[in-house]
């Protein structure tokens, strides 16, 4: 029995770590990349246009253990970031024919996000395929999904990246 709970505390810490290597992995196969994130200008003004396939890969790797630890301690604590989050909006177009929304509409757009109406409504879309959205957030911190060309708005929630 002594050896078996001399080894517990061993075989929990292997346990985890291999846990923790197998959610790593999956969250970079997760991950869309800088470039599904980004605008073609935004990619170049930042300079990620210049890293090796290498490189790319190990900002990305940074990326998702900032947002995983330090980035959660930011938004409950730094004033730039709860101001950035006032502003924040998302700028896209959707994927392929699009006829409106009826209720409990999936929005696919070409960054690789996924919204669904978060608010009940029809409403018919008769413009043309793959229409540019901004999503942002409304005067009571929900998210909003406009259609740029008509300026009409829908409720949204995100539910995938």
């Amino acid at each position: 029995m002594f050896a078996l709970t001399h080894k517990l505390p061993s075989l929990l810490l292997g346990t985890f770590l291999l846990i923790c290597s197998v959610l790593t992995t999956a969250a970079d196969d997760d991950f869309p990349g800088f470039k599904k994130l980004m605008t073609v200008e935004e990619f170049e003004n930042t300079g990620l246009d210049k890293l090796s396939g290498k490189e790319l890969d190990a900002l990305t790797e940074w990326l998702i253990q900032y947002t995983a630890g330090e980035a959660q301690v930011l938004q409950a604590t730094s004033e730039a970031v709860r101001e950035a989050e006032k502003n924040y909006e998302v700028r896209s177009r959707i994927v392929g024919d699009f006829s409106g929304w009826s209720g409990k509409t999936v929005f696919r757009l070409e960054n690789g996000q996924t919204w669904r109406q978060r608010l009940s409504g029809r409403y018919p879309y008769r413009g043309p395929a793959n229409p540019e959205v901004i999503i942002s957030k409304n005067w009571a911190g929900f998210f909003k999904m406009t259609l740029v060309d008509i300026d009409k708005s829908i409720g949204v929630t995100q539910i995938a990246d």
